[in-house]
Order: C-alpha cells, then sequence, then structure tokens
C-alpha cells in the first residue's frame, strides 16, 4: 500500500493519472445483465436509457463453459450501445480464477475508455486490491488509455467484512463498494439461502407486560451491521456504497423496503437482477417530495448555515443544514438527470 504524495501515483509506468475529485454520477441502480444470452443482449438498447449503470456479469450465474463466450460478447454488445450518461462496468471473475487475467486484459484492450468501472468479487485483504490496480494500470498504459479504469469491490466475505476499513483507502482508483449478501452469508455459516432481505425467524420478541399479554414477534435486519460499517468505510474515504442483489423477483414490496433501508443508512444505490428492479430502485433512491420540502425551508430559514433556528416548531442548527444540503443535492442531481422523476422538486430546488 503507498500513501502521503505516492497514493495518487500510477501503479505503472504511462498509466493514466488517478482522479482525485469525487464520483458525482447519479448511480441509483447497477443493472445486471448476461452478456452470452441473446435474448438479454437485444433488449439492452432500451434498458441502458432507463438505468444508472449497465453491468455485463462474466461472474457467478455464468457457468464455466460459457464464461468466455460472456466475455466476448459482453465486448460485441457494448460497442454497439450508445449510452449518453448510462455507466458501463463488467464484474470480472476472481482473482484466483484462470479467467481473471485474460478477463482485463481483453476487455481494456477491447473496450478501453468506454469501459468506467471493474467490479471485483470475493477480495480480502487490500494487497489484493493492490494487486489488481497494477494489473489494470499496466493494461492501461499497454493499451494507450487516456483515463483510469475504476475499481469497484463486493463485500461478501466474513474476512473482507472485518478488513473493510484497510479495503477503502487501499487504492485511488476505488470507486466504492457493493455489499454481497449471498456470499457474505455462506462465508459466516449464516443459516439462511435467501439473497438479500432478512429471515422470517430473525427478530426480537416484545416485552412480556403481564401473563395475559400476547407478545409481538418483530422481524429484524440481518445486514444492518455489515451495511453500516461498510458505509462508515466508503464515506470516511470518499467514495461510494451500494447495497447489492435482492433475489427474489416475485416479492417487489420486500425489495422496496431493503433498498429503503439501503437509501436511508446512506447509500447511493442498488442492484438489479431483473429489469422490474430498476423502476423500484430509482423510486428508492430518490429523496421524497416531504423531504425535500422540509429540507429547503431548513435552507432557507438558516441562511449561511451558521446558527440556530426554529423551524416547524423544531430546533435547527449546523447539523440539521448539513443534513438538509445532502437531500437537497440529491434532488438537483435527479432532475437533472431524470426530468420526469425531478420535476416534483422544481419549486423547491435553485
Amino acid at each position: 500500500m503507498t500513501f502521503g504524495r505516492k497514493f495518487y501515483k500510477p501503479l505503472a509506468d504511462n498509466a493514466p493519472e488517478p482522479d482525485e475529485s469525487f464520483d458525482n454520477n447519479l448511480e441509483r441502480v447497477i443493472h445486471f445483465f448476461p452478456p452470452h444470452l441473446k435474448k438479454v443482449t437485444d433488449k439492452l438498447a432500451d434498458i441502458s436509457k432507463k438505468s444508472d449503470v449497465i453491468l455485463g456479469n462474466l461472474e457467478d450465474g455464468i457457468a464455466p463453459k460459457d464464461k468466455i463466450k460472456a466475455r466476448k460478447e459482453f465486448v460485441k454488445v457494448s460497442k454497439k450501445l450508445k449510452l449518453n450518461n448510462t455507466g458501463l462496468w463488467t464484474r470480472i471473475n476472481s482473482i484466483t480464477s484462470k479467467w481473471f487475467l485474460d478477463d482485463i486484459s481483453f476487455l481494456i484492450g477491447e473496450l478501453g475508455n468506454k469501459l468506467d468501472v471493474i467490479m471485483l468479487p470475493m477480495i480480502n485483504t487490500s494487497e489484493e486490491i493492490i494487486f489488481v490496480d497494477r494489473i489494470i494500470a499496466l493494461n492501461e498504459a499497454k493499451f494507450k488509455l487516456n483515463k483510469q479504469v475504476k475499481i469497484h469491490v463486493i463485500l461478501e466475505t466474513a474476512e473482507g467484512v472485518m478488513n473493510v476499513e484497510k479495503l477503502a483507502k487501499s487504492s485511488p482508483r476505488l470507486h466504492g463498494f457493493s455489499l454481497g449478501p449471498a456470499d457474505l452469508a455462506a462465508s459466516r455459516g449464516m443459516k439462511t439461502v435467501r439473497v438479500g432481505g432478512s429471515h422470517p425467524e430473525y427478530g426480537v420478541l416484545s416485552d412480556q407486560n403481564n401473563i395475559n399479554s400476547k407478545r409481538k414477534f418483530i422481524q429484524q435486519d440481518l445486514w444492518h451491521y455489515s451495511l453500516s460499517k461498510m458505509i462508515d468505510a466508503c464515506a470516511a474515504n470518499n467514495i461510494k456504497a451500494f447495497f447489492g442483489p435482492y433475489g427474489d423477483f416475485d416479492d417487489p414490496a420486500g425489495c422496496e423496503v431493503q433498498f429503503r433501508n439501503a437509501f436511508i443508512l446512506g447509500c447511493d444505490g442498488a442492484w438489479s437482477l431483473h429489469p422490474s428492479q430498476i423502476d423500484i430502485a430509482k423510486k428508492v433512491f430518490c429523496p421524497s417530495l416531504d423531504e425535500v420540502i422540509k429540507a429547503s425551508r431548513i435552507l432557507k430559514a438558516m441562511g449561511d448555515g451558521t446558527g440556530a433556528v426554529k423551524v416547524d416548531g423544531k430546533m435547527q442548527d449546523e447539523a440539521t443544514y448539513k443534513q438538509a444540503s445532502v437531500i437537497i443535492e440529491l434532488a438537483k442531481k435527479i432532475k437533472k438527470k431524470d426530468p420526469k422523476i425531478g420535476k416534483k422538486y422544481s419549486k423547491y430546488i435553485r
């Protein structure tokens, strides 16, 4: 790991310089697709207009016999797509796999700067991120890229969760982290086969007030601790946090609740594994009109953001001014990129 002045130096001669600025793109939803399935890729032109990011998946869910085909088809379909403001990402195979090196060299060589982000699965240590950083840098130099391809890490092992603070400050190439609940559950030995969402038997009982009262069972969130820890690590290092997949496509209400929890905690977006989840994520990862109205009133009342005032009978100070600013800045980004959704904010943001 490098620190100080050398932290922002590329890890290969003639590779692009790291971008020190914060990635301010609106990324409410990362839509996964299997590149080797034509019935899916035929719909990508329309899907890419709806989604903030489309991601060609080369790892889990792609059978070994289809790995190379998926890699080649991802390049083929990506070259044809006109993406405009939609990001192009891929999830490559793990660093221990036989496909890893060729995934990176082939994709960078063929797509160049059209490829925005490489997502890394099964990362445990900061040394692994630096290793991948250097491999990417060598390929950027070889193929003469003029900007960095970013790295996005999936947090999906117990070791990764324990090391997330070190992981998040390991490389200037980092875009952010996603929580991977399925592999994380397996890594921990959790007793669930659900992908995202909680478990109906994980919860607490309400207090027993008297012998005649019926105690209520309250289901709890399996992922709250890990997600919060990941979000803190990301926020402290000026990178982004995302919730990963919600596997039950037939449970839109459950998906919406899980995504909303992540949004409220501080996530920038979530994964979509099915086109129906794109609209759910876009709906959830934006503030409600009531929140925007309240936030705008706080900012207006506080002027330069110092001191304290009373708004709607409640005390507001510098801390709540910062909270309100988060809401308003997000509303502005949504209004700019997604005018149809952001139209409702027009009256309350400048």
